[in-house]
């Protein structure tokens, strides 16, 4: 028993280990390439995360990636590929910023108003795609591009002046939530604030992990996403899966947004952060769709991003870290492969084991006095 947890182990953490270590060795030769030192980059970035201030930096951005990616892994556990998280996330928070800023309310009723706007802002966006493929089999990926294309031109559209926004010198926003809306942080101090919804995107993470492995809706999704057939002969709707899964991969886009919006913004304005969606992809992928893994690949890429401007101070451009994390997408795909051959071989491996050690057994028992028998 012990020895088959290893191997899962090895398995479940060799793909994104294995990854992390290429991505490094592919920057570094990119380094020697173009004459630089291949480590000192990384004992800087290192050293400028020892500092408070970028830690907490750092765990900000992570829970925004956190949910974006809870967002994505979603729609992968069932073999849906949900490219317009960024697009159901922007979306979501404009409209949350415009909700909020229109109304007062107490405390509590304010911030769940915000919250329950922007989940279904985002199932909603989301839902779109999840229509198309259920009643004319369009694909989400090609859907949920479109969409994107289509949340950013309509957020353009609403923030103008004559619309639902407001200028502020060279920027439009959709005017400041009040402060009875803004999610209380955790103070540190010199160091700074770290987002309250730091905390809600944890539990989010517990959540997901709760429903997908001890419901039954959770098995269903899986059993749907492994194949959609084989589910369908068991009583499970494919199809109201899926919709249902996107739905919910939506919702959980929406609140991606939250940690800025409702921690420091208090605004949507067009500098809101874009391209989060797609960061999640990354995480998603490189944490295996499991809420732990995804916590550590949504740190890992925070903490390129936040110490990345250390760089620039010391002679070195800061775009290595944006290669690296292109390298880690790559190195993931290869890696896994990688290991899910691995996997194979050491099963084959087992099997091998088992066979031979029950022939062993027949032959120490019952097999030499057939053939005994058989001779006589």
């Amino acid at each position: 028993m012990k020895k088959f947890d290893k191997d899962r182990l090895i398995l479940a953490a060799g793909g994104p280990v294995l990854a992390i270590v290429v991505a490094v060795l592919l920057t570094s030769v990119v380094l020697l390439a173009s004459g630089r030192n291949p480590v000192q980059p990384y004992a800087l970035m290192a050293e400028y995360a020892m500092h408070s201030d970028i830690q907490v930096l750092i765990v900000n951005q992570a829970a925004t990636y956190y949910l974006a990616a809870l967002a994505v892994a979603v729609g992968f556990r069932m073999n849906l590929f949900n490219i317009g998280v960024d697009g159901q996330y922007r979306l979501a928070a404009m409209a949350a910023a415009l909700v909020g800023a229109s109304v007062t309310l107490p405390g509590p009723l304010h911030i769940l108003l915000i919250l329950v706007v922007a989940m279904l802002v985002g199932a909603f966006w989301s839902g779109i795609a999840g229509i198309l493929k259920t009643t004319r089999g369009v694909s989400e990926v090609v859907s949920t591009i479109m969409l994107n294309s289509i949340a950013t031109s309509l957020i353009a559209y609403l923030v103008l002046p004559g619309q639902f926004g407001e200028a502020r010198g060279n920027n439009l926003t959709t005017g400041q939530i009040p402060e009875s809306g803004w999610f209380p942080g955790i103070d540190l101090g010199a160091a700074g604030e770290v987002y309250g919804f730091t905390v809600v995107a944890a539990l989010c993470g517990l959540l997901y992990w709760l429903v997908l492995n001890r419901t039954r809706f959770g098995f269903d999704l899986r059993a749907t996403g492994a194949s959609d057939s084989a589910a369908t002969a068991s009583g499970v709707d494919a199809k109201r899966m899926v919709l249902t899964s996107m739905l919910i991969s939506g919702a959980v886009a929406g609140l991606a947004g939250m940690p800025v919006l409702l921690g420091d913004a208090h605004t949507y304005s067009l500098d809101f952060p874009a391209g989060v969606g797609f960061t999640g992809i990354t995480i998603a992928l490189l944490g295996r769709n499991h809420p732990v893994g995804i916590a550590l690949g949504a740190l890992l890429i925070a903490f390129l991003d936040k110490a990345s401007p250390t760089l620039d101070y010391n002679g070195y451009e800061k775009e290595i870290a944006t290669i690296m994390q292109g390298l880690i997408v790559m190195a993931v795909v290869i890696s896994y492969e990688s290991v899910r051959r691995y996997g194979l071989r050491r099963q084959q491996q087992k099997v091998g084991e088992e066979l031979a050690a029950e022939a062993a057994a027949a032959d120490g028992g019952d097999g030499p006095k057939n053939r005994k028998e058989v001779s006589a």
